[in-house]
């Protein structure tokens, strides 16, 4: 048991002072400045519009279940009913009158909530308090979840729902009331696929995990117990709890969830799931389709990230479209950038990190099997844990490199998140290394993940900057 995993009551409280403190940084960075732009940012023009359309039972089509735009709708409501921004800018361009507030305030709510529950996956998996932190920390300083929670967009729901599913799952399996938590993770999960369909890549993770288990568990692994935690604890589960909790529960919840939408536009389940089929697939690629098209195996190293919001100005005073009309190119002296990308050093280390976490699930299975390891000696740090994630990554990651259509790096989330666990486990492990390189090393990634996120922080949150300051954040010509 390494160091961090020694319960004792005075680390229990720095422990959650830390949570909260995380919570506490996450809350400022999500709402500060949420009304910036008054407009419709990226595409909002689809899903803040598509919430107005719901709360006047206007019917339109949509290429997405309808669960993400319910929720826009639902802080539209709340605002209007509970009057919660009575003192900021409004527009009408979602079909009324209203404050930019009203459409982003809740996704930038679940989006505060994604580093706790990402801590709580990292603690449920390992029970080690110093990685549940370093997990949370990593994920709150991540540019393209932050992106996309403080605008009306759909993917932080598809994400929050997903890993609140994992966290409700990894629970199950130290708690009484096994059904309860099982039931929990089924609800999530079936909403997360009710926002979009790339949620089902959740539940195949789910799947992999729990057959690689059992497989284990058959073959009587000789591995110690401690090591291939949390997989002795899954493969417990039984066949029939699986499908009924993590395979009828999410349909049930999928299948309800369409009938709002059903009764406002008067079509059937199959017809709007065949029109949605359709428009998928007859989506072409290439910049001709959409400049920001870009393929699956780029979206690791960050090859084509995205602009959601990009206008100059004069100077700071001057105001932003659509209160003036956009200036001529290079003729702005202010540049406001709204970039989607991600934390650049976060996500290329956590690529690293899922590599060599390969090699770790390989040795685990392997070893589990009775078999000679060929690659390295199995960790003596839970590689149950290692193996738990880059399934869960590869199963949220490679489906996309069957898909033809236009994708988009936004499609990376559900997968980058198993990566930021990934690299904050390996920087844990280190900090207990005897090697002091190793224990230098841990604390050069944290540091320069917590720096970058500082230098890239404008453009995740739409700041003002000079051309030249703009140009030094734009390390390749394809980030334009």
């Amino acid at each position: 048991m390494t160091a961090s995993t020694q319960p004792s009551p005075p680390f229990l409280s720095w422990f959650r002072l830390g949570i909260v403190g995380i919570f506490l940084f996450s809350l400022i960075l999500h709402f500060w400045g949420l009304e910036r732009f008054n407009a419709l940012v990226f595409d909002e023009i689809y899903y803040a519009k598509y919430a107005h359309d719901y709360l006047t039972h206007t019917p339109f089509f949509d290429a997405h279940p309808p669960l993400g735009k319910y929720l826009i709708a639902l802080g539209m409501w709340l605002s209007e009913r509970l009057d919660l921004f009575p003192e900021t800018a409004m527009n009408g361009l979602t079909g009324s009158m209203r404050p930019p507030w009203s459409y982003r305030w809740l996704n930038a709510l679940v989006g505060s909530f994604l580093p706790l529950i990402v801590a709580g996956i990292a603690y449920e998996l390992s029970q080690r308090r110093r990685f549940a932190l370093l997990a949370g920390l990593f994920t709150a300083v991540d540019g393209l979840l932050l992106v996309e929670s403080r605008y009306g967009l759909i993917n932080i729901y598809l994400v929050g729902f997903g890993l609140l599913g994992h966290w409700f799952f990894l629970r199950s399996l130290r708690r009484s009331r096994q059904w309860l938590w099982l039931g929990l993770a089924g609800l999530s999960l079936g909403a997360a696929i009710a926002v979009k369909w790339n949620g089902l890549g959740l539940l195949l993770g789910l799947y992999l995990i729990w057959g690689i288990a059992r497989l284990l568990h058959r073959r009587r692994s000789p591995l110690p117990p401690d090591l291939m935690m949390p997989l002795r604890q899954i493969a417990r589960i039984s066949g029939q709890s699986l499908l009924l909790y993590l395979g009828l529960l999410p349909i049930a919840v999928y299948g309800l969830v369409w009938i709002p939408h059903l009764q406002i536009n008067g079509v059937s389940f199959w017809t709007v799931h065949q029109q949605i089929f359709n428009y998928h697939a007859h989506m072409g690629n290439g910049p001709a389709i959409h400049p920001y098209c870009s393929a699956w195996y780029t979206w690791p190293w960050m090859i084509r990230p995205m602009s959601y919001f990009y206008e100059t100005t004069h100077a700071l005073t001057d105001p932003l479209p659509p209160l003036h009309p956009p200036l001529p190119a290079g003729t702005g002296q202010v540049v406001y950038d709204v970039q989607a990308m991600g934390n650049p050093f976060l996500w290329w280390l956590s690529a690293i990190a899922l590599l060599m976490g390969l090699m770790i699930a390989i040795e685990a299975v392997l070893g589990g099997l009775g078999l000679s390891g060929w690659v390295l000696p199995p960790a003596s740090s839970q590689p149950g844990v290692t193996l738990y994630l880059v399934v869960n990554y590869a199963a949220n990651f490679l489906p996309w490199s069957g898909v033809s259509r236009c994708t988009f790096i936004y499609l990376y989330l559900l997968a980058v998140v198993f990566g930021f666990l990934a690299i904050a486990n390996l920087v844990d492990q280190w900090l207990d290394s005897p090697e002091p390189w190793l224990r230098r090393l841990s604390w050069g990634v944290a540091g320069v993940i917590l720096l970058a996120f500082g230098f890239w922080l404008p453009i995740y949150l739409g700041l003002p900057l000079s051309p030249d300051e703009f140009r030094l954040r734009m390390w390749f010509p394809s980030w334009i």
